[in-house]
């Protein structure tokens, strides 16, 4: 008897399913576009299996994206391959492609056969936008020198075979690759529609010097290769622009970017060599964003006279400055204020991140910082919004943004959070001692606090409203 009711439920169930399809195959092909759309490319082309209605629709998508995790990815790079070239092969030249991404892992045979297909579909269909994220089967951790040549090759050689694929691309991500002198150069002039390029942990050699140029390109991206310079000759779309460097004799040479408005540079090593931001800055005054990360070690930037600044920084809109060290006066950060009369955001992050930083010792004269204070009577009429993430209740934090408020005129609001939390930093370094946060935890605290802070802005016409945000 028993047997017999798992039978009868099973029935009823696999019944069940099968009106469930008879309904989802019934929906107009618009609606379940719309469905399998909202779907990563993989999971839609599974889902297409239910009727055989539904089989047809992948080759329909108005998208295509292919973005597994890396680790996910190993294992499943013929399935990527496989799946990519089908869903290109069957669709009808009249649909227009909106988006297609492809998140490959760099084997030979996977990718030439993607890069065949991709570039048959851009010589024969619509295709509004087009992006390549090639991952290498080591990570940056375990990839040596000899890695480094051998992944570039192989590259190399894929960019070789698939010119028509690439030439159409519009994003390319690349990691772990030491290309050879001409190769970079190369690949900007075959890439004509290019308009983003991010590579991570890729040179043309230690103490190499990479010469930018491409008349299409609006973002570039490099992180962590050895190059000793990046010098962007010519890029008349350039817009954006995030950069960090490990060797840095002249990390930097802003050529003709008419169009630069975000600037985001961060030192990864820790050296006694400080840069000036008007000479690195010289040729370009349109910067309205601008994001400096320290990772928590020594101030790489020197604090510079505002008047010899402010003609470069006049369009500066916001300000990021991220990981100062805990034990550094942030009082020196003004400098950036008076040289930028147009700033309206300005955002401070005070943090000891351990697992970011190259060296795990804290001494204090790394961050001791030499400036010129502020004139007494120095005001702004623009800043309207100052964030501080690591805030404490001590004299440091007080004393600066007093003086902020003092300065700033028309100031709106200021947000102030707790220090940030890394999980990693407390499993890496469990014998180092966080020293004790004085954040305001209870009603009580934060009104005494906000109390103290305001009595610096009664004599505004309206006081900024202090947050409490952690």
């Amino acid at each position: 008897m028993k047997l017999n009711r798992v039978r009868r439920r099973r029935r009823d169930m696999q019944k069940a399913a099968a009106v469930n399809v008879d309904r989802l195959s019934e929906l107009p092909n618009d609606l379940l576009l719309n469905i399998l759309e909202r779907l990563d490319t993989l999971d839609a082309f599974r889902a297409s299996f239910v009727s055989k209605r539904m089989q047809k629709l992948p080759s329909m998508l108005s998208q295509i994206v292919i973005d597994l995790g890396d680790h996910e990815l190993v294992g499943k790079d013929s399935v990527v391959a496989d799946v990519t070239c089908k869903i290109l092969s069957k669709r009808s030249p009249e649909i227009t492609i909106r988006n297609l991404k492809v998140k490959l892992l760099l084997t030979p045979n996977d990718c030439r056969s993607v890069g065949k297909s991709v570039g048959l579909a851009m010589a024969t269909q619509k295709l509004d936008a087009a992006e390549f994220d090639i991952v290498t089967p080591k990570n940056s951790y375990l990839c040596k020198d000899a890695d480094l040549l051998n992944f570039a090759n192989q590259f190399n050689t894929f960019f070789a075979d698939c010119p028509d694929a690439f030439s159409g691309l519009t994003r390319l991500q690349l990691e772990n690759l030491r290309f050879g002198e001409s190769d970079i150069p190369n690949i900007l002039t075959t890439c004509k529609r290019l308009e983003s390029l991010c590579f991570f942990e890729c040179d043309a050699g230690i103490q190499s010097v990479l010469h930018v140029e491409h008349a299409g390109l609006v973002e570039l991206v490099i992180s962590h290769g050895k190059f000793k310079t990046v010098q962007l000759d010519c890029l008349p779309k350039l817009q954006r622009v995030a950069y960090t460097w490990i060797l840095d004799e002249n990390p930097l040479v802003l050529g003709f970017v008419p169009q630069l408005s975000k600037l985001s540079l961060t030192n990864g090593r820790v050296s006694d060599k400080t840069l000036m931001l008007s000479q690195l800055l010289a040729n370009v005054q349109t910067v309205s964003d601008l994001y400096l990360n320290v990772l928590s070690e020594k101030i790489w930037f020197r604090p510079e006279c505002p008047r010899v600044l402010s003609h470069l920084l006049g369009q500066l809109r916001s300000v990021n400055l991220d990981n100062l060290p805990e034990e550094c006066d942030i009082a020196w950060t003004m400098f950036l204020l008076e040289a930028a009369p147009s700033v309206e955001e300005l955002c401070i992050t005070v943090w000891d991140h351990r697992c970011a930083k190259e060296s795990q010792k804290t001494h204090s004269k790394k961050s001791y910082v030499k400036w010129e204070p502020s004139a007494p009577n120095f005001k702004h009429k623009n800043l309207a919004k100052l964030t501080i993430y690591g805030f404490q209740s001590d004299s440091k934090f007080m004393g600066y943004i007093r003086r902020v408020m003092e300065a700033a005129l028309n100031i709106k609001e200021v947000s102030l959070h707790d220090r940030k939390v890394c999980n990693i930093c407390a499993i890496l370094f469990p014998h180092i001692e966080l020293r004790p946060s004085t954040y305001p935890r209870s009603f009580e605290e934060k009104d005494s606090l906000r109390k103290k802070i305001t009595e610096a802005s009664m004599m505004m016409a309206s006081p900024a409203v202090i947050h409490f945000r952690s």
